[in-house]
């Protein structure tokens, strides 16, 4: 097992990464709380719940449920979670412990953010992009109507728990479309990660997680190293929203009910790729090199019936965009990345059409 540490604004917290993570919680003290809730969702606990229990060695915490989906992000189950909290009797010392992906984690984030102005929270991921991504860093967000994540805080739990095992009864879709992340920061680290994946894109399999647990350790850090430097998303945390700009606008163009987050990243970076062709800021063999990868980890569902103009209207509402230039992340190599709001909107609008095409 990995142990990485972040540094946070007024304290550090580590993230436990491998087999035996859940194990480490029996380490945190829990005795300061006066009570321990775990948020997550009725099938995954029914799967898990026992052995997160038993592993972490809690003994009295409570478990409050969400539905699974997109749709739980938002302001209507912040409140209701909030209302159960309360319900249950949950005061300033109380801990919540958000057991789930991506959706879980946001929300149980935010809740624990503004819950009688704040409690202490941790995050137990169960996907392969919350234990890489989300669940790493303190961002915290619901969503609004058209606008991804609109409503949010920074605010870093006391601990994450990063277990491969629970990795295992993720169905293969879900599975693969978090090394879309697992990519996104192979591409920010370098030519070691980078090379390493490329060897393992034909073990992408739930029931391989534990065989992959050194290159999700490693995907992991890259984001522990980078909101350790940039909390806030001040400068350099902004290079992790490679492939975002575009992500965003497919889901919600979408309906929210085409593409698995991972898998708007896939097609973001793709996108951006030719984009930095486009630019000249990237070699086309590196270019290629770096789409190979992307279409070996599996894939990705169709975007030849999405209106060009409907994209192009949502990317400047990204919540990154200041004054309405949008802030893109530009490959340059592997390893290599630059941030400009210096792009033509022409060359989006070609980069976006040929991707299309050739999609």
């Amino acid at each position: 097992m990995n142990r990485f540490w972040v540094t946070s604004k007024g304290f550090k917290y580590s993230v436990n990464v491998g087999r035996g993570a859940w194990r480490t919680f029996a380490d945190f003290s829990q005795d300061r709380y006066s009570a321990i809730f775990i948020l997550t969702e009725k099938p995954l606990w029914e799967r898990w719940g026992k052995r997160f229990l038993r592993d972490s060695s809690l003994k009295k915490a409570r478990a409050l449920f969400i539905p699974s989906g997109e749709n739980s992000k938002s302001m209507r189950m912040a409140e209701k979670v909030g209302a159960d909290l309360l319900r249950q009797r949950a005061d300033r010392r109380s801990l919540l412990v958000a057991l789930g992906g991506g959706v879980v984690g946001d929300l149980g984030g935010f809740v624990a953010s503004i819950y009688m102005r704040g409690v202490d929270y941790v995050q137990v991921p169960t996907t392969v992009l919350a234990q890489v991504d989300s669940a790493i860093g303190g961002k915290t967000a619901v969503n609004v109507r058209a606008m991804k994540n609109l409503l949010g805080t920074f605010y870093p739990p006391r601990l994450v728990l990063a277990e491969p095992e629970v990795l295992t009864s993720l169905d293969e879709r879900s599975f693969r479309s978090g090394f879309f992340e697992v990519a996104k920061h192979a591409i920010l680290s370098g030519p070691g990660l980078f090379q390493q994946l490329e060897g393992e894109t034909s073990s992408l399999f739930p029931k391989r997680a534990g065989g992959l647990a050194e290159t999700l350790a490693q995907a992991a850090k890259v984001k522990v190293d980078v909101v350790s430097r940039d909390e806030r998303e001040a400068g350099l945390r902004r290079v992790l929203n490679l492939g975002h700009t575009f992500a965003h606008a497919l889901e919600e163009a979408s309906g929210y009910k085409r593409f698995l987050h991972g898998e708007a990243v896939g097609w973001g970076i793709l996108i951006v790729l030719r984009l930095a062709e486009l630019l000249g800021a990237i070699d086309p063999a590196e270019s290629r090199r770096i789409a190979r990868l992307l279409r070996e980890i599996g894939p990705l569902p169709g975007l030849r019936d999405l209106p060009v103009r409907r994209i192009l209207k949502l990317l400047p509402q990204d919540k990154k965009a200041v004054g309405g230039r949008i802030h893109w992340v530009i490959p340059e190599r592997i390893g290599k990345v630059r941030i400009s709001d210096q792009v033509p909107m022409r060359l989006v609008a070609t980069a976006f059409r040929e991707v299309q095409r050739g999609g």
